[in-house]
């Protein structure tokens, strides 16, 4: 009787311990909207994303990691606005963690930044 007391007091801490940690690591679950022109805002929702767990906010095409420029920053929403120096094309979101150990983390989100329309071709399809 003893033992399974232990046992289960081991498995409530430990699990108890796991959910406190997966509670603190930032996770982005969704992107509004989910493509967008240079220019455009965006909007990453999940949780643990406000400034003490998330200090900076990469575009990647795997080959380069863009920084952008956070507008607005809250627990559960990271505002940004789609760079002008970035290339069109299917980009992935990462976030750098805070704190004296930062991690980059990749999350299975991404953002489709569409080729602007050049003003002859609007100029042409409207004839």
């Amino acid at each position: 009787m003893r033992t399974w007391t232990v046992v289960s007091l081991l498995v409530t801490i430990t699990l108890g311990l796991a959910a406190s940690l997966a509670a603190q690591v930032p996770q982005m679950k969704s992107v509004a909207p989910d493509s967008g022109k240079v220019g455009t805002v965006v909007r990453v929702y999940g949780i643990a994303l406000g400034r003490d767990k998330v200090d900076q906010l990469y575009l990647s095409d795997h080959t380069l990691d863009m920084m952008v420029k956070v507008l607005a920053q809250s627990d559960d929403v990271i505002e940004f606005r789609i760079p002008p120096s970035v290339k069109p094309g299917k980009l992935q979101l990462v976030i750098k963690t805070a704190g004296k150990q930062a991690y980059l983390l990749e999350q299975p989100l991404y953002v489709t930044v569409e080729e602007p329309k050049e003003t002859g071709e609007v100029a042409a399809s409207s004839k």
